[in-house]
């Protein structure tokens, strides 16, 4: 059996909690990991201010032994500062669907007379916990040479320039930037965007990049559809909350060029595989091909802002506005985080099933294995 996880809570419950299992045993692990995960989740420009209520003071507890995993399953609880019995004090959620949400369509599916059944374990409150557990496969990825990097490539209007950076230059200027942009100039010009988001009582939608470099080629498989990790990359970012439309590569360009152009040549080099270009992002037929995977995701406006849109009561099918209380104005930024640990996740799930192990030594010692039985077939 592969590694998996599991969540559980509500946004204004007692606590979030993950349960990850299959980790193999050794990898050192405290909470001061998930802990800095944490904090760049909640520290993102245009968040709302319920991030300076939960300090997401994080918990693991059981899977530990003197601060290593023993193979058995993790938990990590996270509990919620901003708790009500019924979601958010005055919200009007209760038989009020919010156009853009789950609330309509769980009402119907679940016969609820009432939205926060349904909108508590919506919200995107969930991806706390997602950035938790990808926190814990990035310590995994670490061990092995493996590393996410998250940045956003617009918002609104405004677009980064095309970079040439390494993705560790990316990353060194993403962190310095308040929207985690790498591009100095447009990082300046998406903050003036959200303010006139918040002034106008509109909410912005926006584009972020995921880099995972240090891949040797062969993880994933084209021999099932469903193991195939471009589409394992695009399903998994496809259920974090607001993403509309996901990109492999220059998957929404490459439609426009003709043969060739649009596929990335080869030669090798002292037992390396060169390619000046990288239109594929790193996966060809559903498998890793050595270059770093690259997966770009589009994220709508969130659907609540101070600018109602109009909706219905479920009680008296009257016409009425959707209600608010507060919101983010732009989670663009905060989606680059989040987008990063659902990566790493994916990614680490895959690369398990191509290694395996018991212990973390035994992981090592197959990706040993496998980079030398590479580079041999690629050497003269």
């Amino acid at each position: 059996m592969g590694i998996r996880f599991l969540t559980a809570g509500d946004s204004h419950g007692e606590a979030l909690v993950g349960i990850v299992e299959g980790l193999p045993a050794g990898l050192k692990l405290d909470e001061r990991v998930i802990q800095r995960e944490l904090a760049r989740r909640r520290k993102s420009y245009g968040r709302s201010s319920r991030q300076k209520i939960e300090k997401d003071e994080v918990s693991i507890t059981g899977g530990l032994w003197k601060g290593k995993t023993t193979g058995a399953p993790i938990a990590i609880v996270l509990p919620n500062r901003a708790r009500t019995v019924k979601g958010k004090t005055g919200g009007g959620l209760e038989t009020v669907p919010r156009p853009g949400h789950a609330d309509f369509a769980g009402v119907m599916k679940y016969g609820f007379d009432e939205i926060p059944p349904v909108s508590e374990r919506a919200s995107a409150r969930s991806t706390a916990m997602r950035v938790a557990i990808g926190a814990v496969a990035k310590a995994f990825l670490g061990e092995l040479g493996v590393a996410a990097i998250g940045h956003v490539r617009s918002i609104g209007s405004i677009a980064a320039r095309a970079s040439t950076l390494s993705p560790r230059e990316i990353r060194k200027r993403a962190e310095r930037s308040l929207v985690y942009c790498a591009d100095g100039r447009a990082g300046r010009r998406m903050i003036a965007e959200i303010q006139r988001g918040r002034t106008e009582g509109n909410s912005l939608g926006g584009s972020v990049e995921v880099i995972v470099t240090g891949l040797f080629p062969g993880i994933g498989s084209h021999v099932e559809w469903d193991r195939k990790l471009d589409a394992r990359l695009a399903g998994a970012m496809m259920s974090i909350q607001s993403v509309k439309a996901v990109e492999i590569g220059d998957g929404l360009s490459t439609y426009r060029a003709r043969g060739v152009d649009a596929h990335d040549a080869m030669r090798v080099e002292r037992g390396r595989v060169i390619r000046p270009s990288n239109h594929a992002g790193g996966i060809e037929g559903g498998m890793t091909n050595g270059e770093d995977v690259i997966v770009r995701l589009y994220a709508k406006p969130i659907p609540t802002a101070p600018r109602r849109a109009l909706t219905f009561d479920l009680e008296t099918l009257e016409p009425t506005e959707s209600p608010y209380v507060r919101s983010d104005i732009c989670v663009v930024p905060v989606l680059a985080v989040i987008a990063e640990a659902v990566a790493s996740w994916v990614i680490l799930a895959a690369i398990m099933e191509k290694l395996g192990g018991d212990t973390i030594d035994d992981t090592l010692a197959a990706k040993k294995r496998v980079v030398a039985a590479l580079s041999k077939r690629l050497s003269r």
